[in-house]
């Protein structure tokens, strides 16, 4: 940033851990309104445990704060810079005159990501303002309506490639029923939202998971979206019994999340891996994964550990930082798999610390989904499992 320019955006972190559905909302209202000191929000983003009546918050921090624009999603874990945990709801909102915002909605994507994607990106504005832009958007989905990657490939499309995109799949505390995403007071499922950002300075995007091939790649032979039958021909159960066993790792058909979490699937890009976890036995021998694994592709057996996942998390916060080309750092917004909360426990906690420390006195809010977006040059492109996405917005 340029000395003696002024700061064009401000932005505040906020997060409650009330009971209450009506409380919670007045309290996130109030404290945004408090720290903005009375001006409404250009936007408000917005992530809420399922515990809640979401529809109740939401329109309290809206009644509460004024917010010209509110997005959101339900999550499986809530974090800001000063808390973690579940059971709770944080937001970032912002006031910029060098920030502009439009939000889309896009519903039934199980059946039609063409006109959703249309639908989302219709009050886009990138462009009109002129070429000395750039421009991002939040995009917000029900992962479990399926189809994550094609909505991302369709909404690539519909914008020309002049977007770079980031966010992730709604939650539910990985009980895997029923999420929802929501702009301003209107909540759906089976539905994605889009939180378009014109930005006169650029904004920075991180990927990075720190996973790496624990088996030699083997090819997917039957696979039925984000169902897979089988590797190299055998059954996949067979597969990840014998590399249970030549890890020394216990497998349990009856309850295989455990080794899941630990063994998920990486396919290769090219250009590195994209990760899908497994999440359920299916009663024919098949496993559920969280996305859908083409028929043809290359896959490995990935692994990890903590001391990965937190380096991978603060590399990716070095890379938004470092397209910020010189900017200050405004706020920051982090995704992270539902399935790295759950592996790393506790531990999970120091990889929020990877990115405090990387972005010092810069704050931060985001959530644990099920499943993260993200669309940037140089970096893994599409729809991802237990990634880190990290978000730098400029000052």
């Amino acid at each position: 940033m340029n000395v003696g320019n002024p700061v064009k955006t401000q932005s505040v972190v906020v997060y409650t851990a009330t009971e209450d559905s009506r409380e919670a909302g007045l309290s996130l209202g109030d404290q945004i309104a408090a720290q903005l000191e009375g001006t409404p929000p250009d936007a408000v983003i917005l992530f809420v445990s399922p515990k809640y009546d979401a529809a109740e918050l939401v329109a309290c921090v809206v009644d509460r704060c004024g917010a010209k624009i509110i997005i959101g999603c339900s999550s499986a874990g809530e974090f800001t810079s000063d808390t973690h945990g579940d059971g709770r709801a944080c937001a970032i909102a912002i006031r910029s005159s060098s920030l502009q915002f439009a939000v889309g909605i896009g519903r039934g994507i199980s059946s039609d990501r063409r006109k959703a994607a249309e639908d989302m990106v219709r009050g886009f504005r990138c462009g009109e303002e002129g070429s000395n832009e750039y421009c991002s958007a939040l995009i917000l989905t029900d992962a479990l309506a399926g189809h994550a990657d094609e909505l991302i490939e369709e909404l690539t499309l519909k914008t020309g490639g002049s977007h770079q995109f980031f966010g992730g799949g709604a939650g539910d505390d990985a009980n895997f029923k029923r999420t929802q995403v929501f702009v301003g007071k209107e909540l759906a499922s089976d539905a994605a939202v889009a939180l378009e950002i014109i930005s006169e300075k650029p904004i920075g995007i991180g990927v990075r998971h720190g996973w790496s091939p624990a088996t030699a790649p083997m090819r997917v032979t039957e696979s039925r979206g984000a169902v897979l039958v089988s590797l190299n021909a055998s059954p996949i159960l067979d597969v990840f019994r014998e590399h249970a066993e030549t890890t020394n790792q216990k497998f349990d058909q009856a309850d295989p999340m455990p080794f899941f979490l630990h063994n998920i699937l990486g396919i290769e890009t090219g250009d590195g891996y994209k990760l899908r976890v497994p999440l359920a036995v299916n009663p024919d021998g098949s496993v559920l994964c969280a996305a859908e694994i083409p028929q043809g592709a290359a896959v490995c057996i990935m692994s990890t550990d903590v001391a990965s996942a937190k380096e991978a998390a603060a590399n990716a916060t070095r890379a938004a930082l470092d397209q910020l080309n010189g900017h200050q750092p405004g706020v920051a917004l982090f995704f992270d798999c539902v399935a790295t909360r759950l592996r790393m426990g506790r531990e999970f906690g120091d990889e929020l610390e990877a990115l405090k420390e990387v972005l010092g006195e810069t704050q931060f809010a985001g959530c644990n989904t099920y499943g993260q977006v993200a669309r940037t040059t140089g970096q893994f492109n599409g729809f991802h499992n237990c990634t880190a996405v990290v978000c730098v917005l400029p000052a």
